[in-house]
């Protein structure tokens, strides 16, 4: 007999974000808007995981993420991979690649920036070194760890 149960339920199709760091599942959710859709949601949390120990998993029903909307995800969860299941199946697994520029997402930590007092929308150039992830700032061009940057 197999005792193996899924934690979360199945869904027939849509997509699932799966290998997210325990604790970023509800960031995610938030600034991807993925209850916007008006469709199923399914979240997960701090689930059991062979590689990491614990996770966080989102399954959304009858959405379909976009190669430019699942490299975003990258910022929040570089080693998740983004599923589009149909039927209850697999169908495409993407691992996540970091965008070159990301748009709207975060704030600019220098309160000096020009992106504080002016009426434009923030904007920065993904850089990776030393297996650490870096945004640089297109108006002030300061450079700041992933994890010092604040959501807009």
């Amino acid at each position: 007999m197999n005792n193996t149960k899924l934690s979360v339920e199945a869904i027939k199709d849509g997509t699932v974000i799966d290998h997210i760091p325990a604790g970023q599942g509800l960031a995610i959710l938030r600034q991807f808007k993925l209850l916007s859709y008006g469709s199923a949601v399914t979240v997960g949390f701090n689930l059991p995981s062979q590689s990491t120990g614990h996770k966080d998993i989102i399954k959304i029903a009858g959405v379909h993420l976009d190669d430019h909307a699942a490299n975003r995800l990258a910022l929040f969860a570089p080693n998740a991979t983004v599923n589009d299941i149909e039927h209850f199946d697999v169908v495409h697994k993407r691992a996540l690649t970091l965008p070159a520029t990301i748009s709207e997402v975060f704030r600019c930590p220098n309160n000096n920036c020009a992106s504080h007092g002016e009426p434009v929308r923030s904007r920065f150039y993904v850089r990776q070194s030393q297996g650490h992830t870096k945004l640089q700032c297109h108006y002030c061009e300061k450079t700041f760890a992933r994890e010092s940057v604040t959501e807009a």
